[in-house]
């Protein structure tokens, strides 16, 4: 009970309202704490008294035993940092231990964590097939698609955009972050292509149908007033030195192609 108790009270904590351990909200939580861990320091020492501390048939003889020993010597440190007015975050965690406590008072949970650490030296072999899947894909996925995320859809005009429109960027950009539009090149027989780009829209969301059009010297200068569509230019794919998500997607190498693989392993997964 003292356990499902502990675990109550740590799900309640609200460590960004609760900087200060001032409201009376905290103040009860931070009581409980304090019984729950007397309560567990008494029962380890009675224990200690019965069993002994050390040997075979003592206190630290059993591994549950010695979670429990970590768990209160980890609480007394707590309170003795706090006493000497320092603060160690990483010591604090260490009480989200307490719960597995539980483990040991209930036989049946026991049985099966204990199976469960029994058929790690198998797991371990399942890690090691998927190691070469991953390896297989991963060099499986460079040889085919080494280089096609850098593929870009550039600004295809005979001549230089003037004032006016500050912004242009060499190759089409989506207006939301964090996304890429990569495109085909003819010889790659691929399903995206520059025409595909949805046009500009003003501020008023309506689409921009201008066209523009160069000048005497061969230079478009466009008023920043006319609504020109732009994206109608970025006709000419072409292979740019950026990859998508700030350069982190690719395959151009075999660990790049084992993160895009990792990533898509769910959904594969789902599918099946």
């Amino acid at each position: 009970m003292v356990i499902i108790l502990n675990c109550i009270t740590l799900g309640m904590y609200r460590p960004c309202s609760d900087i200060e351990c001032d409201s009376q909200r905290c103040l009860v939580l931070q009581g409980f704490d304090h019984f729950i861990f007397a309560f567990f320091a008494v029962e380890m020492v009675v224990k200690v008294m019965a069993m002994g501390f050390i040997g075979k048939q003592g206190y630290l003889g059993e591994t549950w035993n010695r979670l429990d020993f970590f768990i209160v010597v980890a609480g007394v440190l707590e309170y003795s940092l706090n006493l000497e007015n320092v603060s160690l975050s990483a010591i604090r965690t260490i009480r989200v231990l307490r719960p597995l406590r539980a483990i040991n008072r209930i036989p049946s949970l026991r049985i099966l964590v204990m199976l469960l650490l029994d058929t790690l030296p198998m797991l371990g072999n399942v890690l090691m097939l998927c190691f070469f899947v991953f390896f297989i894909f991963g060099i499986i996925g460079v040889q085919l698609w080494k280089g096609l995320l850098r593929n870009r859809c550039f600004l295809d005009l005979n001549a230089t955009v003037g004032y006016g429109y500050p912004n242009l960027t060499d190759f089409y950009v989506e207006d939301e972050p964090w996304t890429d539009y990569v495109c085909s090149l003819p010889s790659d027989k691929g399903m995206r292509h520059c025409t595909e780009i949805k046009p500009l829209y003003s501020l008023d969301r309506l689409i921009c149908n201008g066209s523009a059009l160069p000048d005497a010297d061969n230079s478009f200068i466009v008023n920043s007033s006319e609504c020109v569509n732009w994206n109608q230019y970025y006709t000419k794919c072409a292979i740019s030195d950026e990859n998508p998500f700030l350069n982190s997607i690719s395959f151009d190498n075999i660990l790049y192609a084992w993160i895009a693989i990792f990533q898509v392993s769910p959904y594969l997964c789902t599918i099946i």
